[in-house]
């Protein structure tokens, strides 16, 4: 069995297995004729529990042609230009060489004597992420497993930064629209049921600063303490941007933390066309990037940033085996003293390679382009009397909803749409996500990969059209 263990020994073995399974990758890459291939749960199960974990098959071809049957065959490939559902992106290969590196490496980024190199190296991009952000020379930060984890852990600093007598006295505000994630963090953080006060958005699906004024002004008239702000800078539904300077202004005004959710809009920190859209995010206090969304880099890549990297210092403990306080003095760097995790991977190598192969103008480019095919895809939709669209994007994404030119009743177009975006799943020519506006049925695009062409999207508008079509007519035969 020593001879699977990755070693000056089994190089040339290392070198031959790795190879098979890119080889297979890069034909299915090559082949994929759509996103998905619409295969149900009820057929991909069976073959997955027939799997016997107890008797291994012995060769890395074998296991391969396995995986193909349970796995690769049946994946849904993002890289498909009519992949359009979640904040799911495409990749890029310096990003891809990189993530080999780092799982053969196998660094742990928690302390500098398992890491070394990477420990600099993570640290050199955080530098560089805060100076794309506009924080200054004591900002610092830390990378995370994804959006959720970054605010998780800016929401703990910015809880002890209130010191409030009680947990019960804190308040988080944050939009209607904003990430789930925010609500999830204030439980995890053992703060109240009330402890998140939703303030109402605009048309635009921006967070009203009128209303979030007034909830502010009520906090401390009623004697509580507004810990923290959380602005959106790119929603998941519409791809809205709060209006952050407005919003800096009030947290400077009520002494309250402002974070920036920009895991989704954090792309725009290297736009060469649209970087102005996030002016005042330089004013946070932390800021959640997920480099995994808008940069193109494989999941997972994320980070938490801070305006003053004192504030870490929330999420800092000494264990005498690990790293010791004297290591303080030491000046030796490990990255666990401002983390939430200990063992965690050396996923910065990813953006590393990304930047010195590509260059932060070149992922701007990318993600230029897919804004630029949203508004392409705006003015498709506005123009086509099928469908009803919420509202013009401010970033990548689109929601809309088909429009039946006979039906009126609200809850059979729900049902209409909900339809049409199972079928469209079921037959694998493309993957839509959906959501709720108003209580009411939408769909949408995430358009997140720039192989994506306007005429991908008016293909995928017909497809939809026509299984909602096809569901009303059936629901009008079986009602007569």
């Amino acid at each position: 069995m020593r001879s699977h263990l990755l070693n000056g020994l089994t190089a040339e073995t290392y070198r031959r297995s790795v190879t098979e399974g890119v080889e297979r990758v890069a034909a299915k890459l090559a082949t994929a004729a759509s996103p998905f291939t619409g295969i149900t749960v009820d057929d991909l199960a069976p073959r997955v529990d027939s799997v016997d974990l107890d008797q291994p098959l012995g060769d890395t071809a074998a296991a391969l042609d396995e995986l193909e049957e349970v796995y690769l065959r049946d994946a849904v490939y993002f890289h498909h230009p009519r992949y359009l559902a979640h904040l799911n992106c495409p990749v890029v290969i310096p990003a891809v060489v990189g993530e080999a590196v780092l799982s053969a490496v196998n660094s742990s980024l928690d302390t500098w004597d398992q890491s070394a190199g990477g420990t600099l190296i993570e640290r050199k991009l955080i530098d560089w992420t805060n100076a794309r952000i506009g924080f200054g020379p004591a900002a610092d930060g830390v990378f995370t497993s994804g959006g959720s984890q970054s605010n998780l852990q800016a929401l703990l600093l910015a809880r002890e930064e209130a010191k409030a007598e009680s947990y019960g006295q804190l308040r988080i505000f944050t939009s209607e629209v904003s990430h789930f994630s925010v609500k999830k963090s204030a439980k995890l953080l053992g703060l109240g049921p009330d402890a998140v006060v939703v303030i109402p958005v605009d048309h635009d699906k921006r967070m009203h600063t009128v209303a979030l004024a007034h909830e502010l002004e009520r906090c401390a008239q009623d004697g509580l303490v507004p810990m923290a702000v959380v602005a959106t800078a790119g929603t998941t539904d519409f791809g809205s941007i709060d209006p952050l300077p407005e919003i800096a202004e009030l947290c400077a005004q009520f002494g309250t933390w402002m974070h920036v959710d920009a895991a989704y809009g954090c792309g725009l920190l290297t736009s060469l066309k649209h970087r102005r859209r996030i002016d005042g995010i330089e004013r946070a206090d932390s800021v959640t990037v997920d480099y995994h969304k808008s940069f193109f880099q494989p999941v997972s890549s994320s980070a938490v940033l801070v305006r003053d990297a004192a504030t870490l210092r929330h999420a800092t403990y000494y264990a005498e085996y690990l790293n010791p306080r004297r290591m303080v003095q030491e000046r030796i760097p490990n990255q666990v003293d401002k983390s939430l995790q200990t063992t965690r991977r050396f996923d910065a190598l990813k953006l590393w390679m990304t930047l010195r192969v590509m260059g932060a103008d070149g992922i701007g480019e990318l993600f230029d382009e897919v804004c630029e095919l949203a508004q392409e895809g705006w003015r498709l939709l506005v123009a086509d009397p099928r469908y009803d669209v919420v509202v013009a994007p401010s970033l990548s994404t689109l929601v809309f909803r088909y429009i039946p030119a006979t039906v009126t009743d609200p809850a059979e177009i729900d049902r209409a749409n909900l339809y049409a975006r199972k079928a469209l799943f079921a037959s694998g020519d493309a993957v839509v996500a959906g959501t709720k506006v108003a209580g009411r049925h939408y769909l949408k695009f995430t358009l997140l990969n720039p192989e994506t062409t306007a005429a991908d999207i008016a293909a995928v508008l017909d497809l939809i059209a026509g299984h909602a079509e096809q569901y009303l007519g059936e629901s009008l035969d079986r009602a007569s």
